[in-house]
């Protein structure tokens, strides 16, 4: 597979092994298992690493529009969360026990002594923001993006049930669920984001995830983080709906927040506007103050 830069509409499978053939791959200790990660561009003094988490059920697929953008002028490390993706289980499905892994996974990525730039989708968020708790030296600045755990409402969602299904009924279904809860626009679900769904769907096994952010773990934990906050949300998030109120919740726990809203997205903002996506979290991490 070469490793030359893919356009947009080029197919898919070859656009992600394109990708992924450029990144490095690395195994950390999880659980029984390792937890995988990916590896892009080079450190950099003037800016600190990237630290890539995402959403429930995912894997770093759901990043697959933002890393090379991200990686030009520093090293982004996409993980895959314990219990997802490729990773193995964690030792215990607690903030505790999936944290420990990243943990450890950073610090052999980036070295002792490190901070990195958290920024976690979804899912991801709760997790993130333990993390900076739990270990407060590895984080330099946390961006949540979309995320739940935070004492608000679910949004109304839809799907349709997979099991049975297959060929093109199956790829309907799929459609049908990343508009349903992902993305805004008809159009943006397209076959690139019908992909990354179909491979990521197999690989979740964690069983405890409503435990890990319902109804507001993330909040209970927020006024805890040392290092500056920000969020991006997306103006049509449909589980997570009303950016301003969304916000108001947010800044109850850190009120130094930094809020920022992409117009025109849904709940997957960093897929379905990537290119504004990438322009707002660059922008906000120079504007964030270094801890």
């Amino acid at each position: 597979m070469s490793q030359a830069v893919l356009t947009e509409q080029a197919d898919p499978a070859e656009r992600i092994a394109s990708l992924e053939a450029r990144a490095r791959r690395v195994e950390t200790p999880c659980g029984d298992g390792s937890m995988v990660w990916h590896v892009w561009g080079e450190a950099n003094k003037g800016r600190p690493p990237l630290v890539l988490g995402h959403g429930a059920g995912g894997s770093w697929l759901h990043w697959v529009r933002n890393v090379e953008a991200l990686s030009r002028d520093r090293m982004v490390i996409a993980a895959d969360l314990p219990g997802q993706g490729d990773s193995a289980m964690p030792s215990s499905e607690t903030h505790a026990g999936m944290c420990a892994p990243l943990a450890e996974g950073i610090r052999s990525i980036i070295g002792q002594g490190v901070a990195a730039d958290l920024v976690a989708f979804s899912f991801s968020s709760v997790i993130f923001t333990y993390l900076a708790v739990l270990y407060p030296d590895l984080a330099r600045r946390l961006v949540v993006i979309g995320c739940g755990g935070i004492g608000t409402e679910h949004g109304e969602t839809f799907r349709k049930r997979l099991a049975g299904t297959s060929g093109e009924e199956r790829r309907e279904a799929i459609r049908y669920n990343l508009l349903g809860m992902m993305l805004h626009h008809a159009e943006s679900a397209d076959d690139l984001a019908i992909e990354v769904q179909k491979r990521d769907g197999p690989r979740g096994r964690l069983t405890r995830i409503a435990e890990l952010i319902v109804p507001d773990r993330l909040i209970q934990a927020l006024p805890r983080v040392s290092c500056p906050v920000g969020a991006i949300w997306g103006e049509w998030d449909r589980p997570h709906p009303d950016p301003a109120f969304q916000e108001g919740a947010l800044r109850a726990a850190k009120p130094e927040l930094d809020f920022r809203v992409v117009a025109d997205a849904g709940h997957w903002v960093i897929y379905e506007r990537a290119e504004t996506f990438n322009r707002t979290l660059i922008e906000m991490l120079d504007a964030l103050p270094d801890r």
